[in-house]
């Protein structure tokens, strides 16, 4: 049997566990130990996204946690409005029961971008953040799009979201060939495109619920934008983005660059011949970075 028909296998053990909030079972994990790491992952993944990064960081002396957010994962899928609100207020009170010490958070994309959120909205928990190409939005803004593409976005929107056909076009874009044509298109490192990888995206897709969350946050609203919440934050931040990432354009990552060149604690890196997801795709590079930037991050806020 190929690892495409199973559960997937890790080489990393991630010794899973479940926690309630709010009447949900949130999946997180937790390894090692030292000051606190809290990991983020981008739209559609999971903790498994993290399984390269999670034994190198804590190796490196440092507990590292990690979240399923509600609607993803091994997380619950409750038929509710999703928001990065909830998911920030989800995180802080994680933090308040698993972590109370001040923490780095690192996230992906979307998980960048609320890792930028709780440094900015609650700068007493935050040491500082990593943000890993990150998102400008959970969603496209309107005038972000072209107004064919606005077309097209808004009339699949409408048909995820529909209780006569939902179903079947959720089932149609969550089959594996077509999770492996969206990651040859936004990785840009293709050796990184593994059957392990696929599953890990694949199996949440199978669970009750998941058709509804999709449909949720495709008509989500954006959220805030970046620029709105770097004039918050006063803790370092390191800003790690995959030079070839056709979703999140290094172009967007100038707003960075400015606060480095302003003389802010923020140190930007760019890997070539990377996408959307660096840290899996090249998590030799990444890995070593991070740690070296945590090094000079104070904790003790």
């Amino acid at each position: 049997m190929t690892l495409s028909t199973q559960q997937p296998v890790s080489k990393f053990p991630l010794n899973l566990q479940t926690w309630q909030w709010q009447g949900h079972s949130i999946q997180y994990t937790v390894q090692g130990n030292g000051n606190p790491l809290m990991l983020v992952h981008g739209f559609g993944a999971s903790i498994g996204h993290w399984r390269q990064n999670i034994p190198v960081l804590a190796e490196g002396g440092y507990q590292v946690f990690a979240i399923d957010l509600l609607g993803f994962g091994g997380s619950a899928k409750p038929a509710i409005d999703y928001s990065l609100e909830l998911w920030t207020e989800l995180l802080h009170d994680f933090w308040a029961e698993h972590i109370l010490k001040p923490t780095v958070f690192i996230g992906n994309s979307i998980g960048a971008l609320l890792s930028l959120m709780m440094v900015a909205e609650y700068p007493d928990i935050s040491a500082g953040a990593v943000l890993l190409n990150c998102a400008g939005g959970l969603n496209h803004r309107p005038e972000e799009l072209n107004l064919p593409l606005r077309w097209i976005m808004g009339t699949f929107t409408k048909m995820v979201g529909s209780p006569v056909i939902g179903s079947f076009v959720f089932n149609q874009v969550r089959q594996k060939h077509r999770i492996r044509n969206t990651l040859r298109q936004v990785y840009g490192n293709k050796k990184a495109i593994t059957d392990e990888l696929v599953e890990l995206l694949y199996q949440p897709s199978n669970h009750e619920g998941a058709q509804k969350v999709f449909a949720s946050i495709l008509t989500a609203p954006a959220g805030p934008h970046p620029t709105q919440l770097l004039t918050k934050v006063k803790q370092p931040l390191l800003v790690i983005w995959g030079e070839d990432d056709p979703w999140t354009p290094i172009k967007g990552a100038k707003i960075y660059q400015d606060l480095v060149t302003a003389g802010q604690p923020v140190q930007f890196v760019s890997v070539p011949k990377t996408g959307h997801c660096p840290h899996d795709e090249r998590p030799e590079v990444v890995n070593p970075k991070i740690l070296d930037w945590l090094a000079t991050v104070d904790f003790n806020l």
